[in-house]
């Protein structure tokens, strides 16, 4: 990655370890807030409300981060410093001056037209006239693809030429694609590595062209996406255990929260399992321990290990092996799945699913195969293989140090002369 090297070359690089769940919803909250999940309330890319007895992933909202992050304190420290929060999870309705974030419009017939959240409002139409939609088909699912990067950065430009915010937050997510598609090690995966170079490159020359000087760029990995070649199901595991549930539905078997003394929200290499009461805790403990593939199952007191003592968890903390990942699937013959197993619905499905990377051409559908999976991420860096790298384009930011992701937001704010203290 000759552009990102050469951001480095005139500054400082150190090892960044993503805080279990090293995943992205929490690592960002980390990173913008310098807490971590027990403070900020982001446990995983989901959350399940339990008064309502739903489960929600991908929330868009920024409410559902309960600590200030990096913009707050920068308005509160001094009214004339502004912010720009470029597509990050969790950045809708945040108190940043300038906004970008994808949100379809979900149309009465169930179709969706593209379109973006901004601040301000009319900026997502300046954005559409200048470069066409954002291409959501790109950002996710078998078409994820460069494009929505490439559009993103282009977008990050015309703001940084635009605004001139203070401080600019840009998540590119391009090198999940490939590395969990095909594995890390993989040739599409190293292919992916320099087509992000390349949109960097261009970033970083377009954004110091319309400054007319370089600012200071900082390079932070959420986390590292290893080799798998394990997948577990929790869910079916307490299905066949008696404490799942299910209701059949015209389109399939569908998960019964209510009836169910026990049902895991699953997340790459973790999974929340809520359970209802104290017996419900003690079978699924007994479910899961010594499983093949599970390195630790957390309960109670158990979870503050991570920094996950918080009311939104699951009663049980499920912690994968680092080259084996979990599946949400609850059903057991693949023709009782619901409707939405075999489309791209990351907010019907109660957990993660990377197999929707994949497409059945025959049936033009997603498969119903976790083992296609190659790459995942999420369990506790223990070793290199599992951190990421922190880069600056100017020496002493940091000094050298090895990282956690919450310290990103400690070097961000010492830019500015506040201490973590204000």
């Amino acid at each position: 990655m000759p552009h990102v090297a050469g951001l480095a070359s005139t500054g400082n690089r150190a090892a960044l370890a993503p805080s279990f769940p090293c995943v992205t919803c929490p690592v960002q909250a980390n990173m913008t807030t310098g807490k971590l999940p027990k403070h900020h309330g982001v446990i995983a890319n989901g959350f399940y409300w339990r008064e309502q007895r739903k489960v929600e992933m991908w929330t868009a909202w920024n409410d559902c981060i309960s600590a200030p992050q990096i913009w707050d304190l920068l308005g509160q420290h001094d009214e004339s410093l502004t912010s720009a929060v470029w597509f990050p999870l969790h950045s809708k309705g945040a108190e940043a001056e300038f906004i970008c974030t994808p949100a379809p419009i979900h149309n009465p017939d169930g179709s969706e037209s593209l379109w973006c959240y901004t601040r301000p409002t009319e900026m997502y139409g300046t954005l559409r006239d200048k470069l066409g939609h954002f291409p959501l088909q790109h950002f996710w699912g078998p078409m994820a693809n460069i494009k929505s990067t490439a559009w993103i950065a282009d977008s990050a430009v015309f703001a940084a030429n635009e605004f001139r915010p203070n401080f600019f937050y840009i998540y590119l997510p391009h090198l999940d694609y490939a590395a969990q598609k095909h594995g890390p090690d993989s040739e599409a995966a190293q292919s992916a590595l320099g087509e992000l170079d390349l949109v960097i490159g261009k970033l970083v020359e377009g954004v110091n062209a319309s400054l007319g000087a370089a600012p200071l760029w900082i390079v932070a990995s959420e986390y590292a996406i290893l080799p798998v070649e394990h997948v577990m199901y929790p869910n079916r595991l307490l299905r066949l255990r008696g404490l799942l549930k299910v209701r059949n539905e015209p389109d399939g078997e569908h998960l019964d929260l209510e009836r169910s003394q026990a049902w895991a929200m699953v997340d790459h290499q973790i999974s929340h399992v809520y359970c209802a009461d104290d017996t419900a805790i003690a079978k699924a403990v007994q479910v899961f321990e010594k499983m093949p593939g599970i390195a630790e199952v957390l309960i109670g007191p158990g979870r503050a290990r991570y920094a996950l003592d918080h009311e939104r968890s699951g009663e049980i903390v499920l912690v994968s092996t680092p080259h084996s990942w979990q599946a949400y699937y609850w059903w057991l013959e693949d023709e009782k799945a619901p409707s939405f197993a075999r489309t791209v619905d990351i907010h019907r499905k109660p957990g993660y699913d990377p197999v929707e990377l994949f497409i059945d051409m025959a049936t033009r559908s997603i498969p119903l195969d976790a083992s296609l999976v190659k790459g995942s991420h999420g369990a506790p860096a223990l070793g290199d293989s599992q951190r990421g790298v922190f880069l600056a384009s100017q020496p002493g930011v940091p000094n050298g140090e090895a990282l956690v992701d919450s310290d990103v937001f400690a070097v961000v704010m010492r830019l500015f002369g506040i201490s973590r203290e204000q």
